[in-house]
């Protein structure tokens, strides 16, 4: 039950941060809306960066392999570095989707609030209007968004065995059991860097939208 207190206090106080963070945002001039966009452009290059580290990571297993002779700790360390690399990206990829989510559920319920104020019918209509597409948008970028966090976990998990397995097994044999895994991983691999172009292109698109009809 502590736990649970302390992790719903701890919830409760980075929503109150935002909600803050906002606020002063705006009393500079910059609204919700423009931060969605930023913070959808900071994802991209976020899934940009990890796509990078995954591909390394995949030619370095293509480099492993095919290994046939030499110092296989070093190689060991290599990989093990590429990992560890594709997992910090992998959560900043994550992070910055939650941090998308976060100022879209603001910005939605601040504009539903706003709808109340309207005297014009007209206005409030086309406002309603408006927003609806916009939340059709996001959330087709968002849904674009998870289903590629989704794939990084069990290509994390497969890599993570790959160097666990390499560590506690420098000889021949453990080449040759990686070989046998690395079909699988390599597709499993392109699916994902496939499913992050689909994301990042959606990205492009919903700023692209955001920054027309603010024109």
């Amino acid at each position: 039950m502590k736990r649970f207190t302390l992790a719903a206090a701890l919830c409760i106080s980075l929503a109150g941060c935002q909600t803050a963070y906002y606020s002063a945002m705006e009393k500079v001039g910059v609204h919700k809306r423009e931060i969605l966009v930023d913070r959808v452009e900071a994802t991209k290059e976020s899934q940009q960066e990890s796509q990078e580290e995954f591909q390394s990571a995949l030619e370095r297993l293509t480099t492993l392999i095919n290994f046939d002779g030499g110092e296989l700790q070093s190689a060991y360390e290599q990989l093990n570095d590429d990992y560890e690399s594709s997992l910090s990206a992998a959560n900043d990829v994550s992070g910055n989707i939650n941090k998308v989510e976060d100022v879209a559920e603001a910005l939605f319920s601040e504009w539903e609030d706003e709808l109340t104020q309207y005297s014009s019918a007209a206005l409030k209509r086309e406002s309603e209007k408006k927003l609806k597409q916009t939340q059709r948008q996001f959330n087709k970028l968002l849904r674009s968004m998870r289903s590629s966090e989704d794939k990084m976990q069990p290509v994390l998990s497969s890599l993570k065995d790959n160097v666990l397995y390499l560590k506690h097994n420098l000889n021949a044999q453990a080449i040759a059991a990686i070989r046998g895994e690395f079909k699988s991983l390599k597709s499993d691999i392109q699916s994902l860097i496939d499913d992050m172009n689909r994301s990042i292109a959606d990205s492009n698109k919903f700023i692209e939208q955001m920054n027309t009809s603010n024109t």
